[in-house]
């Protein structure tokens, strides 16, 4: 049996909780463009909370600098989404192909900041979690366009796995770099 301490599960239950509510905004923003409902404007300044509220939590590990870094290439990752579905949904081609390039180094660049910060994190560990992140989101995309929803919906129930495990990743790293406010 494994125990952890209140402090540490706190901070698991909220890292995890930040990246759940940046999936689910994620998808309603999608829904809402894809769909043309007319919450998009209000479901995507919410999401745009997310990188905010994660810049809030890193403040206390890493400053008020590498947090707002990270807030800002989190920032990056939303909207090179939304702007691979735009392209996407107007059948630009072009433009889907080079924001999707673009959401793929932003990725790399969040897994190199990433593990600069904190030498627990694993660049390749990062990068191949984000890179999985990224094609299941893609996938759950896809299908939702393609109104095949019971498979947009198994994807993203494994996005939703795959997001619990990025955020335990991320809490063992916090945790072991920073033991002292975790005993």
């Amino acid at each position: 049996m494994m125990w952890v301490s209140k402090a540490e599960q706190n901070l698991n239950n909220f890292i995890r909780f930040l990246w759940m509510q940046n999936i689910y905004w994620l998808r309603m923003a999608v829904q809402s463009m894809i769909f043309d409902l007319p919450d998009a404007e209000v479901v995507n300044e919410r999401l745009m909370q997310n990188p905010k509220d994660f810049e809030m939590a890193f403040q206390t590990f890493y400053g008020d600098e590498n947090a707002a870094a990270f807030a800002e290439l989190l920032t990056n990752h939303i909207n090179l989404a939304i702007e691979l579905v735009t392209a996407i949904m107007n059948a630009d081609l072009t433009g889907a192909s080079d924001a999707e390039r673009r959401w793929y180094e932003n990725a790399e660049e969040m897994a190199t900041f990433l593990s600069s910060i904190n030498p627990k994190w694993s660049e390749d560990d990062l990068q191949n979690m984000l890179q999985n992140h990224l094609e299941m989101i893609t996938k759950a995309i896809s299908d939702m366009m393609a109104r095949n929803f019971s498979d947009s919906n198994m994807s993203f129930t494994n996005i939703e796995r795959q997001t619990m495990d990025m955020a335990d990743m991320m809490t063992y790293g916090i945790v072991n770099q920073f033991p002292e406010y975790f005993r």
